[in-house]
């Protein structure tokens, strides 16, 4: 007997997940051994990443509610800000991690595309500066984390302008 959920964003999310499912088995048929094995790895991350997001969005409404409960969520209180946006910037890269995967099953390529890892890179970076403690960081790691989301940037511009080009050129 199966539960059908009645919220029609669920409906909508599980049509899709399914949707992908069956095109990926009616695609195995003309892939090769190799291919198929990567599309395997594929749904497996990716219901691996499912289980690890649900079990941290969970440990965050835990917190959240501990926190409210407690009355430690105060405007003054900076740490507590920080660790909770720090574990929402945890979550959001692994849902942007997870839709990655999706992309390549959906479209049946067999990389991930650079400018969705350069996107996740860059989503670790504004994590990272959230939670960073400016009192305590010294001047070389700002710098240095400075750089690292200025090239980031960089290269997400870069890869941004080269499929623009390659999409214009098939047109």
């Amino acid at each position: 007997m199966g539960v059908t959920p009645s919220h029609p964003e669920s409906q909508s999310v599980l049509s899709r997940v399914g949707s992908v499912l069956r095109s990926t088995a009616a695609s195995f048929h003309g892939l090769s051994f190799y291919e198929r094995f990567e599309q395997a790895v594929i749904l497996v991350l990716t219901a691996l990443i499912v289980l690890i997001v649900a079990s941290a969005t969970w440990h965050l409404a835990e917190v959240v509610g501990l926190l409210l409960l407690s009355d430690a969520v105060q405007p003054t209180n900076q740490a507590v800000f920080q660790t909770v946006f720090g574990m929402v910037f945890t979550v959001i890269i692994a849902l942007e991690f997870k839709r990655s995967l999706l992309i390549v099953l959906e479209r049946q390529e067999s990389v991930v595309r650079v400018r969705s890892i350069v996107l996740i890179a860059m989503l670790a970076m504004v994590r990272k500066f959230i939670i960073l403690d400016i009192g305590v960081t010294g001047e070389t790691e700002l710098f240095g984390l400075s750089a690292a989301i200025l090239s980031l940037g960089v290269v997400h511009w870069l890869v941004r302008e080269q499929d623009q080009r390659a999409t214009q050129s098939k047109s």
